[in-house]
């Protein structure tokens, strides 16, 4: 499994700054876990990877996730605040996307 970083996996609320990861959001810690327990988890992100793996490791996440990668891989699944689920109809999806919204601004 794919886990997006901001906004999923930290308090990431639409600002970036390179220098800077948020926090981890709550709950987070405790999702990664279980996940790991079933799953091979990755980080997906577009961020700096040594900054990453250092965040990761602040937040005593290592032994849960098996990787960071900016490439998207072939996975069972990803996990991203920005993403659609195609569920096989094109005017679902058009209208999701048409009003979608990240979980952080509605």
């Amino acid at each position: 499994i794919l886990l997006d970083l901001d906004g999923v996996l930290n308090t990431y609320d639409g600002k970036f700054d390179e220098n800077y990861i948020p926090p981890i959001k709550e709950g987070a810690f405790d999702f990664v876990k279980t996940l790991s327990e079933n799953f091979n988890t990755k980080i997906f992100t577009a961020r700096n990877l040594e900054l990453v793996s250092k965040w990761v490791e602040e937040n005593g996440l290592t032994k849960y996730i098996n990787g960071i990668t900016n490439i998207k891989e072939t996975n069972f699944l990803i996990i991203d605040d920005r993403c659609v689920n195609f569920r096989g109809d094109y005017s679902e999806t058009l209208d999701v996307v048409e009003n979608f919204s990240v979980w952080y601004k509605q």
